[in-house]
């Protein structure tokens, strides 16, 4: 039987939160770091966030792999701190799903274990399967934890998602959100359109996820004719790598849209300039002139730099920063002081590591 999720947790997804996808910290000799972990989850809490994802392509994929054997430790941690600072307080708690349906199905019961509560499931790694066998899958996971769709576009390294395929998985009862990794405005439309044709259109809610125009995504509004009727959606928050760093500037700048959207967009255009300052940003923290191959160490850079990390290791030794890349973090850094967090950073370390 699928988990029920408080009504209060459900108004929040629904309303549009700041979710980072939560990177894995590691110590010198590539093990968790189990002190710095937990620091991090509670620097998003902090920050204003509205939920974490953790078990994402951000938290590194080889958690899954026997060697390391990562996957339910990171859930644990990141669970016990949102329980040990919220207590009962609505806070989203999303758990990456990945593989074929065996494997998916118990990464969901792991989840649901830990109190999370939906599944963003991944299709990453199931080019063979068809839409259908896709589908499937969606329906068994849905069995266990409510679903937060993943669309991730071939830009991004993904595969490419039919309008069919969303006519169908949006029509899932325990879909409840779905993340666009919108790179492509074409395929994002496949997404969006699907989701308004729905009967439970009003039931589920759009995030998008890393990609180059992440304030427009947010200040977009979709409308479609269906049968006869107007039918408007939006992006309502962001579930996103890029916002596991100057998370507080995040939420700050989440607010800033939804009060320009409600006040007949008066000071779009400062909003529209600070979309490329932050798709900039974007660009460099995530290595996009390498087609990302340096994106976990990006993210892993910047928070080097503010102190919340003591290096920028991954499990996988290769996975580095690109040649260039920590000149161009430089120069972002530099250019873009107002896009970050650092004196927050700063006194948030101050009361959480008194020795420092």
């Amino acid at each position: 039987m699928t988990k029920v999720i408080d009504a209060s947790v459900e108004q929040l997804l629904q309303k549009g939160t700041v979710i980072p996808a939560h990177p894995l910290v590691l110590t010198r000799e590539r093990r968790l770091d189990e002190n710095r972990q937990r620091l991090l989850t509670r620097y998003y809490m902090e920050s204003g966030a509205g939920g974490i994802a953790v078990g994402v392509h951000t938290t590194q994929f080889e958690i899954r792999e026997p060697l390391f054997n990562l996957l339910e430790p990171v859930l644990q941690i990141a669970s016990e701190e949102v329980k040990n600072k919220l207590q009962d307080k609505p806070f989203l708690k999303i758990a990456g799903i990945c593989g074929h349906t065996s494997q998916a199905v118990k990464e969901a019961e792991l989840a649901v274990k830990y109190g999370y509560h939906y599944g963003l499931l991944s299709n990453g790694g199931l080019q063979q399967l068809t839409i259908e066998e896709l589908i499937i899958r969606a329906k068994e996971v849905a069995k266990v934890i409510p679903l937060f769709g993943f669309y991730l576009q071939p830009a991004a390294g993904g595969r490419i998602l039919p309008y069919e395929f969303w006519e169908e998985f949006v029509e899932i009862p325990e879909v409840k959100a779905i993340k666009i990794a919108a790179f492509n405005r074409y395929q994002t439309l496949d997404v969006v359109r699907a989701v308004c044709a729905s009967s439970r259109r009003n039931e589920i809610a759009l995030y998008t996820g890393n990609d180059d125009n992440i304030v427009a995504d947010l200040l977009t509004p979709y409308e479609f004719i269906i049968d006869g009727e107007k039918i408007e959606k939006r992006f309502v928050g962001g579930l996103l790598g890029h916002w596991a760093v100057w998370t507080s500037r995040a939420v700050a700048l989440l607010k800033d849209v939804k009060q320009c959207i409600a006040g007949n967009y008066e000071g779009v255009q400062e909003l529209l300039k600070r979309n490329i300052e932050i798709t900039d940003m974007n660009s460099v923290i995530f290595d996009a002139k390498n087609v990302f191959k340096g994106c976990i160490a990006g993210i892993h850079e910047i928070l080097r730099r503010q102190g919340l990390m003591n290096g920028i290791w991954c499990l996988n030794p290769n996975e580095t920063l690109s040649i260039g890349q920590l000149q161009e973090i430089d120069r972002i850094c530099k250019m873009y002081p107002h896009n970050m967090d650092d004196i927050f950073v700063k006194n948030f370390l101050k009361e959480s590591l008194p020795s420092n």
